[in-house]
């Protein structure tokens, strides 16, 4: 079975009728729709982590806290815990509260996080980028392992034969790996033998098989089980009740975003050309009808070698409340099954 799920950043897309957005109104109703997708019968809701106007996720754990208490079988989940921006100890912490809330439905996908901010934010220099997250991930690892820690390191102050709780149920709590298209973290992730979510947010989605197959080998001889290197994707998409309805729908608030987003990056304006090349047939995009959407869904797997787990990031593009409950309704009443009937 592929597990499907949601990821949200939180937009601050919501308004009040006057124009200003309204944070407790978008919280208020991400719960709402987390607590959907937990009646819908979608396996995982994932939370990311950013520290900018236009998302309301800097404190994921404490969202999903909330959720925890609405909800009874859906994993819950950060989408990125930036951990090179944070304490080790206080994540770990931190999700095994969320895991003791919620019963042991509890994880997180730990990476380095696709803007910057956080680093002048927490006082990190840009220069250490990598080496502080590989520093961090490895206390990580140990800290889940061991509950008295012995550690020293160049980042953080040592660790001294100190324990760390609360412990959560899950022994070992699921730490998944986030990355993007760097060959290094796909290694990385193998020999630690942690499960892999990869951000695919525009190219052809095919195009990561070599990097997916670095992993896996690098998993392989470490010694680690092929079982236990699980593939799972991130990305944009929305389901709609037709393909035109959801084009219609996704296109006019994603170009918006990512034409503002791409001024800071140097990217080009968004064009529907582009767009639409990315929601054919071998574009990342997962835009269209249920039917569309699934079979897309599939060959993606089957273009990986097998992936485990799919998450849509819809919240992107200025949706509606409305037309993302209705969404997670047609992802998890339709979408699902089509594809794990199929596979």
């Amino acid at each position: 079975m592929m597990e499907i799920g949601i990821d949200s950043f939180a937009s601050a897309t919501a308004t009040d009728g006057i124009g200003k957005a309204n944070s407790a109104q978008v919280i208020s109703e991400l719960l709402a729709r987390i607590e959907h997708a937990d009646a819908c019968g979608l396996d995982v809701f994932g939370l990311g982590e950013h520290h900018r106007k236009e998302f309301l996720d800097s404190a994921p754990s404490v969202i999903l806290a909330a959720a925890a208490a609405r909800t009874k079988k859906i994993k819950l989940t950060s989408a990125v815990t930036v951990l090179s921006a944070a304490d080790p100890v206080r994540v770990f912490q931190n999700f095994a509260t969320l895991d003791l809330v919620s019963g042991g439905r509890a994880e997180m996908v730990v990476g380095r996080g696709s803007f910057i901010e956080s680093f002048p934010l927490f006082g990190l220099n840009l220069q250490d980028y990598d080496e502080v997250f590989e520093e961090k991930l490895g206390l990580l690892l140990q800290i889940r392992k061991e509950e008295v820690v012995t550690w020293s390191g160049k980042f953080r102050p040592a660790l001294k034969s100190q324990a760390i709780y609360p412990r959560p149920i899950q022994n070992p709590i699921p730490i998944w790996v986030g990355v993007g298209g760097t060959p290094e973290s796909f290694v990385r992730a193998g020999i630690l033998g942690l499960p892999l979510m990869i951000a695919i947010i525009g190219g052809e989605t095919h195009r990561f098989k070599p990097l997916v197959d670095l992993y896996r080998e690098a998993g392989k001889q470490a010694g680690h089980a092929p079982e236990k290197l699980s593939v799972g994707l991130h990305s944009l998409g929305y389901v709609g009740n037709t393909t035109e309805e959801a084009i219609a729908d996704y296109f006019p608030g994603y170009a918006e975003m990512f034409t503002r987003i791409g001024k800071e990056r140097g990217w080009p304006p968004v064009t529907r050309a582009a767009f639409d090349a990315q929601r054919g047939p071998l574009g990342a995009f997962l835009v269209g009808g249920p039917e569309e959407v699934a079979e897309k869904i599939i060959r993606h797997s089957k273009a990986l070698g097998g992936i485990t787990r799919l998450s849509f990031q819809m919240d992107n593009a200025g949706l509606s409340h409305e037309k993302l409950l209705n969404a997670i309704e047609l992802i998890g009443s339709k979408v699902r099954p089509l594809v794990n009937n199929a596979i």
